[in-house]
């Protein structure tokens, strides 16, 4: 009976997403320092985020049990695999995990970790289903990893760190829109509230084009400023390309699997940003 209920437990961090929230971090660190950070900042950087990021993913089986047991009975929750009070206490320990690392980073990294786990409670309590509301707490709070990877490193205000932490939030909130009009079927039985079901599908995805189109506005302001060097116009002008395109054929509705070009933008951003990182580590 022990090694069910464990494995039960590990199931609910689901830990690619802690894991990939982590990796974050640490690019928000080779980017504030264009140098690689030391051990114990790559460790506790890591560990900090991925715990918080984990009690939000716990959090998450907690609140929609509900539904779980209907569209996910395998979840270890409603498969009886764990009770609910030891869903709670697994949570709170994590996240005093979380937020222990964090203290050993500094008050400041401390102060960020409190505030993206009340953002991950508050999501998950009240906003999942808030439509823009919820869309806006989670690009915050993948945006704050970049900008917690800069504190882990005594360089809270880099502002190139801040600059891509905003883009970074900005196709977030593109991506999540997007994806709530893709997924606008399963959200009506969920009783969401997403833009999509608010304003329509075409029009959801309207709005998800401006927000990418502002992306590509933004990106070309730290060249205009003097932020960047025209070294780094490759790797910038390798995600703007793909969201252009990528807009494009979101907002045609002939395009058959539209979803694909959400991953599209999600994984050329990712080799921009390393692109952007080895760079900056080079040059």
């Amino acid at each position: 009976m022990l090694r069910p209920k464990i494995l039960g437990l590990f199931r609910l961090f689901r830990f690619e997403l802690p894991f990939t929230a982590g990796v974050c971090v640490i690019l928000g660190e080779l980017l504030a320092l264009g140098a690689l950070p030391t051990t114990t900042e790559i460790v506790l950087g890591f560990l900090s985020i991925f715990f918080i990021s984990a009690t939000a993913l716990i959090l998450n089986d907690y609140f929609d049990l509900e539904i779980d047991r209907i569209n996910a009975p395998e979840r270890p929750l409603p498969a009886g695999l764990v009770t609910e009070q030891e869903v709670v206490l697994l949570s709170i320990v994590v996240a005093i995990l979380g937020l222990i690392t964090s203290y050993l980073i500094s008050l400041e990294a401390l102060l960020v970790a409190i505030l993206v786990w009340a953002v991950g409670l508050l999501y998950n309590w009240r906003f999942k289903k808030a439509g823009l509301i919820g869309n806006l707490m989670v690009s915050f709070s993948v945006g704050m990893t970049f900008i917690f990877g800069g504190i882990a490193v005594n360089k809270p205000f880099e502002i190139i760190v801040w600059f891509f932490a905003v883009i970074v939030m900005l196709v977030d909130l593109g991506e999540e829109i997007a994806a709530d009009a893709m997924d606008i079927e399963g959200d009506s039985q969920a009783g969401s509230h997403s833009l999509a079901l608010e304003l329509g599908r075409e029009k959801a995805l309207k709005i998800s084009g401006a927000v990418f189109l502002l992306v590509v506005f933004a990106s070309s302001l730290p060249f205009f400023l003097g932020w960047l060097e025209r070294i780094y116009l490759f790797p910038i002008l390798l995600i703007d390309i793909v969201i252009l395109y990528s807009t494009g054929k979101l907002l045609d509705s002939k395009t058959a699997n539209r979803r694909i070009y959400i991953r599209w933008i999600y994984l050329t951003g990712l080799i921009a940003f390393i692109i952007f990182i080895i760079i900056r580590m080079v040059k």
